[in-house]
């Protein structure tokens, strides 16, 4: 396997541990280092570390029934980037559907992801997670 599809494989694991509510394994995916950005101006946006990461992760979990499933649609690669189209499908507790595009950058390191710059629709999250 040469290092584009090994790094197409390491987004693809995470986007399976995703879809599985595998928490343990989303975070065993990132770099020590890791950083996380999430696009918007919500609550949630911003850059998280690994730890920070972990800790969102277990709150978002704890709003839907199951998993948040993501559904990539296309992978570009070139050098250690990973540029990724998704879909995202979930219930949530509240019986709102959470269903979601995506763009991710992901950048690999050692064979884990190192960088992450996530880009979705922020009104929808904010109708689904934070709206009574």
């Amino acid at each position: 396997m040469n290092d584009l599809e090994a790094n197409k494989n390491v987004v693809t694991r995470l986007f399976t541990a995703f879809g599985n509510a595998d928490i343990a394994q989303i975070v065993d995916l990132l770099h020590d280092e890791a950083t996380w950005w999430v696009s918007g101006s919500l609550s949630i946006s911003g850059t998280y570390t690994k730890a920070e990461m972990e800790k969102l992760l277990v709150g978002m979990h704890d709003l839907v029934d199951g998993a948040i499933k993501l559904t990539p649609q296309g992978f570009t690669a070139e050098g250690n980037r990973v540029a990724a189209e998704a879909e995202s499908m979930a219930n949530t507790k509240s019986g709102r559907v959470y269903n979601n595009l995506y763009h991710f950058l992901f950048e690999i390191k050692d064979g884990k992801v190192f960088r992450v710059k996530e880009y979705m629709d922020p009104m929808h999250v904010q109708a689904v997670f934070f709206e009574a």
